[in-house]
């Protein structure tokens, strides 16, 4: 047998062994289609088609409105108002901060959570997405009583460091990574339970410490869903409003964010508090965008 035949032979070999894996011989080399499941008929159940129409109309309304009453004659002066570029510049920074401190907290509470066995890891998993459900007020209540000038660990704060974080600019990153964090926390949870942990076993038997594979292999490994959980972090801590304004207060240039600013110009100058609101809808539009990408690639 001459090495030309010898070649096309294992060649054959190798695509039927492929033909086997895959359920047969492949017929088209072009992108593969997407079955979209219908009812009969290729029509759409009507009982189904009015409600999903009426919560398309339900979130969709409210958005159109904010466009048809923005004032866009007077948007630029509006945008031109020093209190506008003032609160959000302080959200920008404060939601910035608060993301950071998210991945440096939230990052190693995810891998612990999906990593590590432990009593209770259950329990400890509902508390840490207890901000998700819980009322942004109560979660400021909560953050007074234990970081405000008499709370559990805030009175210990003051009297050894003279730190205090109520109703300043500290405060408000501290109100934001607490009801932010947990959507870093479980987008990041969710990568590493998809990731294979083989690579870190085999880092491991190559002498690599559990941080060093930690650091060289899993972190290149869940990047992206810490990227996702960092802007859906971010954009939480953007929006908050009820546990900012509970535990930091309503002052201009200090504590004063977007969405308190909304609240204050809503009761003195409605055209300020839709120009702000569209300010925040356009960014919200942005982290979208931002995401697209990969919910495409998820669906």
């Amino acid at each position: 047998m001459g090495p030309g035949r010898g070649t096309a032979a294992d060649a054959g070999g190798a695509v039927a062994v492929a033909d086997t894996l895959t359920g047969g011989p492949r017929r088209s080399y072009g992108r593969p289609r997407r079955r979209v499941a219908s009812g009969a008929g290729g029509r759409t159940p009507l009982p189904l088609l009015l409600p999903a129409l009426f919560g398309l109309a339900f979130l969709l309304l409210p958005l159109i409105a904010l466009l048809l009453r923005t004032p866009w004659s007077s948007l630029p002066e509006q945008l031109a108002g020093p209190g506008v570029w003032q609160a959000l510049r302080l959200s920008l920074i404060t939601a910035t901060a608060a993301t950071a401190v998210s991945i440096v907290l939230g990052v190693p509470l995810a891998w612990l959570l999906a990593r590590t066995e432990f009593p209770g890891r259950g329990l400890i998993r509902a508390l840490v997405t207890l901000p998700l459900v819980l009322p942004p007020v109560v979660g400021g209540v909560a953050l007074l009583l234990a970081l405000g000038r008499n709370g559990v660990v805030g009175r210990w704060l003051e009297a050894w460091f003279g730190v205090t974080l109520p109703f300043t600019t500290a405060g408000v990153v501290v109100a934001e990574a607490f009801v932010a964090m947990p959507f870093l926390v479980i987008s990041v949870e969710g990568t590493l339970r998809g990731a294979d942990p083989r690579y870190e076993e085999a880092a491991a038997t190559l002498g690599a410490s559990r941080f060093t594979a930690f650091r060289r292999v899993t972190l290149p490994l869940i990047a992206p869903g810490i990227a996702a959980g960092a802007v859906l972090a971010w954009a939480r801590a953007l929006g908050e409003f009820g546990a900012t304004i509970t535990f930091a207060g309503n002052f201009p240039g200090r504590t004063q964010t977007m969405p308190l600013a909304v609240y204050l110009a809503l009761q003195n100058d409605p055209a300020a508090a839709i120009t702000l609101s569209l300010v925040l809808l356009a960014v919200s539009i942005a982290v979208l965008a931002g995401l697209r990408d990969r919910w495409m690639t998820a669906s």
